[in-house]
C-alpha cells in the first residue's frame, strides 16, 4: 500500500523499469499520486532509460525534443530556452522544473540552469513532463509544464561506472560514478567534466540591416561538477534521503563584430551551483503516509569586461553581470488513502528567495521574498468506468499577494484500455525578481551613467492561464502500442512583457528603455498526439505530432511601444512540430537508433529571432558487451546529418557532427 499511496518525488524506486515495459506506464507527477498514465488528469510524457540512450543526447535539455509541442534551443550566454506551444524566450519562464522535488527554475529571471545543474544524465532514472498547466500542485510557476527529472538511488546503482565522450565541435565529457553501502545504507558519488563548443563561430552572411551580426561567436563551455546520494531503510516503514552537488562552470561568451557595443558582452563567465537536500519518508499505517523535504540552493555567475566605446563617444564601460541567487524550502506532503474509492494527497510548502546583482538591479542590496503554499488534491471512484479528480493550490507570493490555482478532471473508461479525460484548471505565473525591480544600468568608469537598459516596473500582476482539455489514453496489449492524443484551449491574460519608451532621459547608447508591463493577452489551440510502439523486443519506436495555433491582444493601461506584441506571440509557436525515436537491437550487444525531428519557422520571443523551419536527423550505432567482468558500451552518433539549422538567433548555427562514446560498468 506504501507504494500505491506514494508522492512524485518518494514513490520513484517503487516504480521498475519493467513497469514501464510490461504494462501501462506508472507515473507520479502529475497528482502527486501513482497513477497509470490513462489515470491522470493531464496528458503526461515518459522519458525513461530506454529513449535517453537511444536518443544519444549528452545535454538534459535535449531530451524534451521527445515531448510534442515543446521547442528547444540554445541561446546565448551559455543558456537554453524551451517553448510549450509558443511563448518561449531566452528565460523559459513558464515551466516549473524539479529534480528529485527540488524546484531549479532561477528567482531571477525565471530560467532553469540547465549548463552548471550537478547532475549527470547517466544519473537519470527517467523524466515525467506534465503537458499542460499543473499549478494545483506545484504553485505558480507550473504554467504550462511541469518537468519533474527523476534520478536513480544509490541501490540502484551499486559498484563503478565510467563514460566518455569526444566528438566534433569540441565536444568532451568524462563521468565517473560509484555506488557502495550494503544492508541498510547505500551511496552514490558521480564526478564529472564536460565541454561543449554547440554552435559555428564564424559568422559571414548576414547582409542589409544584419550585417552588424557578422564577426566571430565564442560560445563555449567547460563545466565540472560533483555530486552524491545517501538512502537510508531506517526500518520497515521509514527511510530517509541526502543528497549534495556543487559545479563550477568556466565558460567562454561574446562575440566580435562590426557592432561596437558588442564589447558589452564578457568574453569568459564564472558560474558556480551548489545544493543540500534532505528528506524523510515515514508510512504510518496502510492508508497514511507523509514526506518531508528540506532543501538549500545557491547560484553564483559573474563576468566583467571593461568595453571600450570611444568611437561611440563614450569611455570606459564598466561590465560587471556579478549575479547570486539563493533558495531555502521545506515542504510536507501526506498521502491518504480514506476509502477503496477514495484517496488523496494534501500539504505544504515554505520558502525564502533571494537575489543579488549591482549591475541587474543598480544596487548592492540583496532582494528577498517569502512565499507559503497549501495544497490538496482529491481522487474518487465512484463507479468502475469514472475516475474523478479535483486539487487546489492556495499560494500567498512575495510580489503578487494570495493567488487560488485548481484542476478539475474526469476520466472515463469506454472500454478497457480506453479512456477519454475532460480537464479544467487555472494556472497563474507570478513575475520573477527582474520583472519586477530590474534596473540593469551600464556605468562609466568616471562614474557617470553610460545607458539604463531597464527600469523597474509599476508593479505587476501575476499572469493567468485558464486551460481547458479534451484527451485519449489508448493502450493496445496485444500490439504492445500506446497512444496519448489531446486537444488543448489556452487563455493566457496579463502577459508579462517588456514596454520600451524613453523612460529615462540618460541621453545613452540606446534612447529607449525596457519596462515589464501586463501587456496584453494570448490564445492558444491545438492538438497533439504521442505513440509509444514496441511489437517484439528487439524494436522500440516513439513519434509525436503537434499542431498550434496563436493569436495575441495588445491591451495594457499606460503601454508606449509593444508594437510586436501582436506580431510576435502568434509565430512564437511552429504550426507544425514532429518527432519520431526509433530503435532496433537485432541481437549479439547491437543497437541502431533513428531521430528525425522537424519544426516550420518560429519567433523566439525577447532577445530571439525568426528562425526558419528545419528537419534534423541523428543517428546512433552502439554494441554492449562482457569484457573481465565489466559491461562496456562504445557508440558512435551522427547529430544533424541533414545540414545546419538556426536555433533561437539566426547566428547560432547548428551544423552536422559526430561524436563516439565509451562507457564501463562493474
Amino acid at each position: 500500500m506504501g507504494g500505491a499511496l506514494a508522492c512524485a518525488p518518494l514513490a520513484r524506486a517503487d516504480v521498475t523499469e519493467s513497469e514501464f515495459l510490461d504494462d501501462i506506464p506508472v507515473v507520479l507527477s502529475v497528482s502527486r499520486l501513482s497513477q497509470p498514465v490513462n489515470e491522470a488528469p493531464a496528458a503526461v510524457t515518459v522519458i525513461d532509460q530506454d529513449m535517453i540512450r537511444a536518443s544519444g543526447f549528452r545535454d538534459i535539455p535535449d531530451l524534451l525534443r521527445l515531448v510534442p509541442g515543446f521547442s528547444v534551443a540554445y541561446t546565448r550566454d551559455n543558456t537554453w530556452a524551451a517553448g510549450y506551444h509558443g511563448l518561449g524566450d531566452a528565460y523559459s519562464r513558464r515551466f516549473q522544473v524539479l529534480v528529485d522535488g527540488r524546484s531549479i527554475y532561477s528567482p531571477h529571471y525565471g530560467s532553469v540552469n540547465w549548463t552548471d545543474l550537478p547532475l549527470s544524465i547517466d544519473d537519470i532514472e527517467r523524466i515525467e513532463v506534465v503537458r499542460g498547466p499543473d499549478a494545483a500542485l506545484y504553485g505558480a510557476n507550473a504554467f504550462a509544464a511541469v518537468i519533474n527529472i527523476i534520478t536513480k538511488t544509490a541501490a540502484q546503482v551499486g559498484g563503478e561506472f565510467v563514460s566518455l565522450q569526444y566528438g566534433e565541435q569540441g565536444m568532451r565529457g568524462a563521468t565517473v560514478r560509484h555506488g557502495g553501502g550494503d544492508g541498510p545504507l547505500r551511496y552514490r558519488l558521480t564526478a564529472s567534466a564536460q565541454q561543449r563548443d554547440r554552435f559555428e563561430r564564424d559568422i559571414t552572411t548576414k547582409t542589409g540591416a544584419g550585417v552588424g551580426d557578422n564577426g566571430q561567436y565564442f560560445e563555449a563551455s567547460k563545466t565540472y561538477f560533483l555530486n552524491g546520494r545517501w538512502d537510508w531503510q531506517l526500518s520497515a516503514d521509514s527511510d530517509a534521503m541526502a543528497q549534495f552537488g556543487v559545479s563550477q562552470g568556466d565558460w567562454k561568451a561574446g562575440k566580435q563584430t562590426l557592432d561596437p557595443r558588442s564589447a558589452l558582452e564578457p568574453r569568459t563567465q564564472d558560474s558556480g551551483a551548489l545544493y543540500l537536500q534532505v528528506a524523510h519518508h515515514k508510512i504510518e499505517s496502510a492508508r497514511r503516509e507523509w514526506r518531508l523535504q528540506a532543501y538549500h540552493a545557491q547560484n553564483r555567475f559573474d563576468a566583467n569586461a571593461a568595453a571600450d566605446l570611444t568611437s561611440l563617444g563614450f569611455g570606459l564601460v564598466n561590465v560587471d553581470q556579478y549575479l547570486l541567487q539563493t533558495r531555502s524550502n521545506v515542504e510536507l506532503q501526506v498521502n491518504e488513502q480514506w476509502r477503496s474509492d477514495l484517496r488523496g494527497v494534501w500539504g505544504g510548502e515554505l520558502r525564502r528567495e533571494t537575489v543579488g546583482s549591482p549591475q541587474n538591479y543598480n544596487s548592492g542590496r540583496t532582494l528577498s521574498g517569502e512565499l507559503a503554499r497549501v495544497f490538496g488534491n482529491v481522487e474518487w471512484r465512484p463507479h468502475d468506468r469514472l475516475l474523478l479528480q479535483g486539487g487546489t493550490m492556495l499560494e500567498h507570493h512575495y510580489f503578487t499577494g494570495t493567488d487560488l490555482s485548481p484542476r478539475i478532471a474526469a476520466n472515463f473508461t469506454v472500454v478497457p484500455g480506453h479512456v477519454i479525460r475532460l480537464g479544467v484548471s487555472r494556472a497563474y505565473r507570478s513575475p520573477t525578481f527582474f520583472e519586477q525591480d530590474g534596473n540593469q544600468v551600464f556605468v562609466l568608469q568616471s562614474g557617470a551613467i553610460a545607458d539604463v537598459v531597464t527600469v523597474p516596473s509599476d508593479g505587476l500582476k501575476p499572469e493567468r492561464v485558464l486551460s481547458r482539455e479534451i484527451g485519449y489514453v489508448g493502450h493496445w496489449r496485444a500490439a504492445r502500442l500506446e497512444m496519448d492524443a489531446r486537444l488543448f484551449m489556452d487563455k493566457i491574460d496579463d502577459f508579462i512583457g517588456q514596454d520600451k519608451y524613453n523612460f529615462v532621459n540618460d541621453g545613452a547608447l540606446r534612447p529607449n528603455e525596457f519596462k515589464y508591463a501586463n501587456i496584453g493577452s494570448a490564445r492558444s489551440h491545438g492538438g497533439e498526439i504521442q505513440l509509444r510502439w514496441r511489437p517484439v523486443h528487439a524494436v522500440d519506436v516513439s513519434a509525436h505530432y503537434a499542431r498550434v495555433f496563436l493569436d495575441a491582444h495588445f491591451g495594457g493601461a499606460g503601454i508606449h511601444n509593444v508594437i510586436n506584441f501582436n506580431k510576435d506571440v502568434p509565430v512564437s509557436a511552429p504550426r507544425n512540430t514532429w518527432g519520431l525515436l526509433a530503435s532496433y537491437s537485432p541481437g549479439l550487444g547491437w543497437q541502431a537508433s533513428l531521430g528525425l525531428w522537424r519544426s516550420d519557422a518560429m519567433k523566439w520571443l525577447s532577445e530571439g529571432d525568426i528562425t526558419q523551419a528545419y528537419n534534423r536527423m541523428d543517428l546512433r550505432l552502439a554494441r554492449r558487451w562482457t569484457w573481465e567482468g565489466r559491461e562496456v558500451e562504445a557508440a558512435v552518433v551522427g547529430q544533424s546529418l541533414l545540414g545546419s539549422y538556426q536555433e533561437f538567433r539566426d547566428t547560432n548555427i547548428f551544423s552536422r557532427r559526430v561524436y563516439g562514446s565509451l562507457s564501463l560498468a562493474w
